[in-house]
C-alpha cells in the first residue's frame, strides 16, 4: 500500500491491496469502536438533505454493520464489508466489480462462505497456562507462561486436527521476572503452514535467588 492522498481518489503512485484494506478495517473495528458504530447508520439528515449509506448490505443482512464502499474508474466498484454472527466477526473485501449490485452480491457470497465453511476455535483463555519455562538465577526454576488475551484461530471446518502449536521461549529468562513480562511466542500452524503468532507472558513473578544459587546458574549459563 502507498497512499498519496487522504481522499482515495486516483493518483500517481496511489494504490493498495484487498489484504491491506482488510487490515485497516480490522484496526478501525478493534481500536475505534466509538467511531465504528457510525458505519452501521443507514442514513442521516444534514442541512435538510437525507444521505443514504451506499452499503446496500445494511438493508439485506441484519448481521452486517459496515464498513466502506468506494468507486473509481480504475478500481471499479469496491466494498469492505463486516458482519457478526454468533459472536464471530468476519470481513470481506471486494474490488474491481462492474456495478454496485455486483459488489453487494459478491460481498454477501464471501461472508456467507466464510461463516459456513470456517470455524473459529479458541486455543487458550486469557490467563491459561500454556506451558512452563526455565528461569535462571531465580528462587523458582520455572515460571508459568500464558496468554494475555483469549487466543482464537480460524480454520476450515473439520480440520482442527491439523493444528499444531509451538511455544518458543525467549531464553535465557533471568530473574527477577515480573508477572506480565513477555517471555515467549506461541507459533500456530495448520497442516504444516504458519497460521498465527501470539505473545506469551509470565503469569507469576519470580524473585532473585540467593548468592550461591545465582553463582551456580552463572556457571551453567557460561557452558550452555
Amino acid at each position: 500500500t502507498n497512499f498519496t492522498n487522504s481522499s482515495g481518489l486516483p493518483g500517481p503512485g496511489h494504490y493498495s491491496t484487498a489484504s491491506d484494506l482488510a487490515l485497516l478495517a480490522s484496526a478501525l473495528i478493534r481500536d475505534y469502536p466509538e467511531y465504528y458504530k457510525l458505519y452501521s447508520e443507514r442514513e442521516y439528515r444534514y442541512n435538510d438533505i437525507t444521505q443514504r449509506n451506499r452499503n446496500q448490505l445494511l438493508w439485506l443482512d441484519p448481521n452486517v454493520d459496515g464498513v466502506k464502499t468506494g468507486h473509481t474508474e480504475t478500481a471499479g466498484y469496491c466494498l469492505i464489508a463486516s458482519a457478526r454472527r454468533g459472536g464471530r466477526r468476519l470481513l470481506s473485501v471486494v474490488i474491481g466489480t462492474a456495478s454496485e449490485r455486483l459488489r453487494t452480491r459478491e460481498s454477501q457470497k464471501l461472508l456467507n462462505f466464510g461463516f459456513q465453511s470456517y470455524d473459529a476455535l479458541r486455543l487458550y483463555q486469557k490467563g491459561d497456562a500454556i506451558g512452563k519455562l526455565q528461569v535462571w538465577k531465580g528462587r523458582e526454576h520455572e515460571v508459568k507462561a500464558g496468554a494475555v488475551a483469549d487466543l482464537y484461530v480460524t480454520v476450515p471446518k473439520g480440520t482442527s486436527d491439523k493444528l499444531q502449536a509451538e511455544l518458543v521461549s525467549q531464553q535465557p529468562l533471568i530473574a527477577p521476572l515480573e508477572a506480565g513480562r513477555r517471555v515467549a511466542t506461541l507459533r500456530v500452524s495448520h497442516d504444516g503452514k504458519p497460521l498465527a503468532e501470539y505473545p506469551v507472558v509470565a503469569l507469576e513473578s519470580v524473585a532473585v535467588a540467593g548468592f550461591f544459587a545465582r553463582t551456580w546458574d552463572s556457571v551453567r549459563l557460561w557452558f550452555r
